[in-house]
């Protein structure tokens, strides 16, 4: 059994959804390795989310951008606005939607479904690079 773990620092995003599946490869070589095993992606902010979803038609990252506006809406009356109307719906849209992704790994590639992309998902106007932490874990190739 072998564990990698790395940092991977992103840019900032505008909000919205936007699909990071390639950063994600791109830095972790090692996966080539593991031949079964895991993948745990953590981001580690309060006002951005991950998740998984289809990353072919542009209109599911709208229409998800859609959703947690209706989910978590800027004129509600919440009582944290020191840092902006978009703060706490941030927040809120986090919680929500989590901020750590499990992926399983076979023959040295994630498994994802042939539709599917990790994304992140900006929930701030001005949120800034957000950081992750891959932990990478399994057996590795024979030989």
């Amino acid at each position: 059994m072998r564990f990698y773990q790395k940092s991977l620092r992103l840019p900032a995003f505008l909000p919205g959804c936007h699909v990071i599946t390639r950063e994600i490869l791109a830095a972790l070589p090692e996966l080539a390795t593991i031949r079964v095993g895991m993948l745990n992606v953590f981001l580690q902010h309060t006002s951005a989310s991950l998740t998984i979803n289809e990353n072919a038609d542009p209109d599911v990252p709208r229409d998800l951008e859609a959703l947690q506006r209706r989910w978590s809406p800027e004129d509600f009356p919440y009582r944290h606005t020191e840092e902006g109307r978009d703060d706490m719906p941030a927040h809120g849209n986090a919680s929500l939607m989590g901020v750590s992704l499990q992926i399983p790994v076979g023959d040295g590639r994630l498994l994802l479904g042939v539709w599917q992309g990790i994304y992140l998902c900006e929930h701030r106007r001005n949120g800034g690079r957000r950081n992750l932490v891959l932990t990478l874990f399994g057996e590795e190739n024979a030989g």
